[in-house]
């Protein structure tokens, strides 16, 4: 009984590390995506260049979309959760691609 408790125990830290893992790579991907998007050289500033205005027009239109598509969202929970799944493994797989560029590159 002993040896099935250590099984166990075992099982249960391989998931804690896996878990921890994962919200370390989210929350990577979550701030290197939000650096990506603001930081002076990012992608609005490539898109729109240096203006200041075409800037800001951008983010309000991206925070207009982010509202609608907040609003817009259906009731089924299956739905919602397929889309949080979606979300979580997609900035956790940025997250991994932010880590590997700032180790070949030395920065994102």
């Amino acid at each position: 009984m002993s040896e099935m408790r250590v099984k166990q125990e075992a099982s249960a830290l391989a998931q804690a590390c896996l878990g921890f893992v994962i919200l370390a790579l989210v929350l990577l991907g979550i701030g290197g995506t939000i650096y990506k998007i603001i930081s002076p050289d990012g992608w609005v500033a490539q898109a729109f260049g240096r203006s200041l205005s075409a800037g800001a027009a951008a983010l309000g239109s991206l925070l207009m979309v982010v509202a609608l598509a907040w609003f817009s969202r259906g009731t089924s929970p299956r739905r919602r959760t397929q889309f949080a799944d979606v979300a979580i493994y997609g900035f956790a797989a940025a997250g991994l691609l932010y880590v590997v560029q700032l180790w070949i590159r030395g920065s994102f």
